[in-house]
């Protein structure tokens, strides 16, 4: 590949300017090649300041840059060793979402999927999660036991605190700590990283949540909850999933809220992931679950109840919701078997799941099942 030709090309499309520009990903398909490429663009940046605007992504070996539209024809010299496509926007995966009073207690999901009985055994303790969010309240007396320092991919050099409240309720489902006066979450001795991916309205560009798993990469995180999906699929983001993968992480995603019967939202759909769908108090799969094959485990997802902004509780609906409940469980599983690969976690989840229920009431053993903590933890104890 011609290094000076690829600058050049850069150069050009950042000087253009013009109305229609979008961000972009540029992945290279060798690392020596990239490397060689970033090195390059750092002293090309001394003399053409524009330069500096690109931001490098080491995880999948490459750049994110802002390109005039469908740059695909002219970049088309550079295809063999560069993988193009647009950095897309992906949102939250929350149903609804209502405010409550809240009296102390173990939230009906929690209950469900009978963490409680696992807590004489473990209850997730040194288990790092990092939960690529809208940040979370640092100041909320029921986390306050369970967060550890994070990123803001957001607003660079900032606490990743929300903004939102997405983030602090998918925390509380998995790791609050506030016996006398608010929730217990699955692991409640479990470390919540929070990665501010999302802003404040719940949006995000691929390249911060590739940024937010090279961040986890990095800091040997040992499970990240990814509660948002998006419809297309992002060659870009399943490679940063294969190298958190390969690093032994297990990557838990939200299969979506759409109802579909035959298909789910990325990243779950990406098999090295843990596809989560919601269930209702019932065992039956949620109404705006998306369900079928692709979905490995489901949890409770329906009117949840979980730490929300300002030391309140909001009850919300979603397979965002479910995912959270599945990171926990992981987390108490790693406690007591941390030398277990992302593979088998997955295995075990679905071996050890109770059968869900239609909306006949009749179950269902040709669909995935509810995750069952105790269950889980004695298979995982024979092994």
């Amino acid at each position: 590949m011609d290094v000076t030709g690829f600058l050049q090309l850069l150069k050009s499309e950042l000087s253009s300017g013009g109305p229609d520009i979008r961000p972009y990903l540029l992945c290279f398909h060798h690392k020596g090649l990239y490397e060689q490429c970033r090195e390059a663009l750092k002293f090309a940046a001394i003399e053409h300041p524009r330069l500096s605007t690109v931001r490098e992504e080491p995880l999948i070996h490459g750049f994110r840059c802002m390109l005039q539209a469908d740059p695909e024809e002219r970049w088309l010299a550079f295809s063999g060793d560069i993988l193009l496509e647009e950095d897309l926007q992906i949102t939250m995966h929350a149903a609804s979402n209502k405010p409550v009073n809240w009296q102390r207690g173990i939230p009906w999901g929690v209950r469900k999927i009978k963490a409680p009985q696992a807590w004489s055994t473990t209850t997730g303790h040194r288990i790092h999660i990092g939960v690529i969010d809208t940040g979370v309240d640092y100041r909320h007396p029921d986390l306050r036991q369970s967060l550890l320092s994070g990123i803001n991919l957001v607003q660079r050099g900032l606490p990743p605190n929300d903004d939102n409240g997405h983030g602090t309720h998918i925390a509380g489902t998995i790791a609050a700590s506030n016996q006398m006066y608010g929730i217990i979450g699955v692991a409640p001795r479990a470390l919540i990283h929070p990665v501010k991916a999302f802003d404040l309205n719940g949006s995000a560009f691929v390249s911060d949540i590739i940024a937010g798993i090279d961040w986890c990469v990095r800091n040997k995180i040992h499970v990240i909850n990814m509660s948002f999906g998006m419809k297309s699929r992002s060659k870009s983001l399943l490679q940063a999933v294969i190298n958190a993968t390969n690093a032994g992480i297990s990557v838990v995603a939200s299969s979506g809220n759409d109802a579909k019967r035959k298909s789910i939202d990325y990243p779950a759909r990406y098999s090295q992931t843990i596809a989560v769908g919601a269930t209702d108090r019932n065992r039956r799969i949620a109404s705006f679950s998306n369900r079928g094959s692709y979905v490995d485990i489901y949890a409770p997802g329906e009117k949840i109840v979980s730490s929300w902004l300002k030391n309140k509780y909001h009850e919300m609906s979603g397979t965002s919701m479910a995912t959270s409940h599945v990171s926990g469980a992981i987390a108490l599983l790693l406690a007591i078997k941390p030398n277990l690969k992302p593979h088998e976690i997955k295995a075990l989840l679905k071996r050890t799941a109770n059968a869900t229920r239609s909306r006949s009431n009749r179950r269902s053993t040709l669909t995935p099942g509810e995750i069952d903590i105790v269950r889980l933890l004695r298979e995982a104890e024979q092994m």
